[in-house]
């Protein structure tokens, strides 16, 4: 028997199966597009995730000769903190506002206003902010009135697929703690929040356990699908608890990093931790019992995508023609650079901020560029500028809980030089595990094997996660790091009155 998971990611949505080891059998892909408008308006539209779906399940079985019947369930992970409004025939009434929108901005304020800052933090174990579903769904309110009132259920991106399979209205808890809604120690929505903001409770899905079958396919969708009728459908997680479950991260202490379009560095604990100044913030993991702290900063990938699309064209096409891969030929300009690029600075907040700063009129800036400065020194810059952003986010847990190693895992851990420059300004030993872009797909794989039986419980993954690389300080680099380090952080301390100024 098999499990088939899909990760519906932001740029695309990645379909892995598994055999009943857990080990990997076959993956494919299917990209879809983004729309970006209004400066910090972010949408796409569910049909393409169910395209996306429909379209890597076919592709996949028939790729690994593997029968729709030999399928044990199907599983999911998700971008999480979108929100999709379907009416009862789980028809979208509006295209989905996705997790790196910021519009709702004014919700945020109705929030604060509603309750305290602190409250919201210390109820949903998240500060209140225009980055999550609640406020996306007030906006919505305020703004599309019709679509509101025609709501049935607002929905995740992998909760949308769920309910087209199987008729089923859930999410899961790891996907409800991103909504600034869910009391993150009763795992129920909270009744003083709800009421506080307006939102009717109604309208949101019963939130159940990440192993929970939801379904079954049905009869009148298992051909569109591709797969058999009856197959038991696990509602999985939030892509952040199951990159946590895919890269090992399950007992206390544990942490690790994932480097994709967005990135953010998670641990495993047995309680929330609540930062004084919530910089950070607590999904529930898809253990039971455990959480996962964790702070996400906008613009990782995304920025060195942005990089490849506007500097570096040229590589791009050398790509081409070479059937490589541009970011490996971007790797090789920042090999020629020296660590420090030559002390430019790049501030990677091109989507605005999440952690650790929370501002969304946050922008991107290089700080220090001068005519000595080539293209090499500009893609070192922007690989220092992010993995300096996630270290002010590490500084934080560092505080509180003791770690020694960190696994990083996503496309962006690929790259042999960005490893080497995480361990010289973490000063932490990176671990590579042999699962990068698939330990997303992986950890909803081993919810959907607990869930129907298939593993005893979550400890499966400590054996299926194997690393193959470790990346050590160089202590020369770590000086040179720590330096510009302080100078990062005072840079965006000295930009943020001209973000105000961008703004107005």
């Amino acid at each position: 028997m098999y499990i088939l998971a899909h990760d519906l990611g932001t740029t695309g949505n990645k379909a892995t199966l598994y055999n009943s080891d857990g080990q990997l059998v076959g993956s494919t892909f299917y990209g879809y597009k983004t729309d970006y408008f209004n400066f910090n308006w972010v949408e796409q539209n569910p049909e393409d995730w169910w395209a996306a779906v429909c379209t890597t399940t076919k592709q996949l079985l028939e790729k690994s000769g593997v029968k729709s019947a030999e399928i044990a369930c199907i599983s999911f992970s998700g971008q999480m903190m979108g929100c999709v409004a379907v009416d009862r025939q789980c028809n979208p009434l509006r295209p989905a506002i996705i997790w790196a929108d910021q519009r709702s901005t004014k919700e945020e304020a109705a929030f604060k206003e509603a309750l305290s800052a602190e409250r919201v933090y210390r109820i949903t174990g998240h500060r209140a902010s225009a980055s999550y579903s609640g406020e996306k769904i007030l906006w919505i309110k305020n703004n599309q009135p019709e679509v509101y009132k025609n709501t049935f259920k607002f929905l995740h991106a992998k909760d949308f697929i769920v309910a087209r399979l199987t008729g089923s209205y859930v999410t899961d808890y790891s996907d409800a703690s991103g909504m600034n809604l869910l009391d993150i120690n009763k795992l129920e929505w909270s009744d003083e929040i709800v009421r506080s903001v307006g939102i009717d409770l109604d309208k949101l899905p019963t939130a159940l356990p990440s192993t929970a079958v939801a379904g079954k396919v049905a009869q009148n969708i298992a051909e569109q699908v591709g797969l058999a009728a009856g197959t038991p459908v696990v509602i999985g997680g939030g892509d952040g608890s199951c990159a946590a479950v895919g890269a090992g991260v399950i007992k206390e202490g544990d942490a690790y990093n994932y480097l994709g379009s967005s990135s953010w560095i998670g641990i495993a604990t047995k309680s929330p931790i609540y930062d004084k100044e919530m910089r950070t913030f607590n999904w529930v993991h898809l253990v039971p019992g455990m959480y996962s702290p964790t702070g996400t900063m906008q613009s990782a990938g995304g920025s060195v995508q942005w990089l490849k699309d506007n500097l570096c064209q040229l590589e791009t096409l050398l790509a081409e023609q070479q059937g490589n891969s541009p970011y490996k030929l971007i790797d090789k300009l920042v090999e020629i650079s020296k660590p420090g690029a030559e002390r430019l600075l790049y501030l990677p907040y091109l989507l605005g901020e999440r952690s650790p700063h929370w501002n969304t009129k946050a922008r991107g800036a290089f700080v220090g560029l001068s005519m000595m400065h080539k293209k090499e020194d500009i893609c070192r810059a922007v690989l220092e500028g992010i993995t300096f952003n996630l270290k002010i986010i590490l500084d934080i847990f560092i505080e509180q809980v003791n770690i020694n190693e960190i696994r990083l895992i996503g496309g962006g851990a690929k790259s042999d030089i960005w490893r080497q420059i995480f361990a010289d300004i973490f000063e932490i030993t990176i671990a590579k595990p042999v699962y990068l872009d698939e330990a997303t797909s992986l950890g909803a794989g081993i919810a959907g094997g607990v869930g129907v039986g298939i593993f005893e419980d979550f400890t499966v993954a400590e054996k299926l996660v194997k690393v193959e690389k470790y990346d050590h300080p160089n202590l020369i680099n770590k000086k040179e790091y720590a330096h510009q380090y302080k100078i990062f952080k005072d840079s965006y301390d000295q930009l943020v009155p001209i973000y105000e100024q961008l703004a107005k």
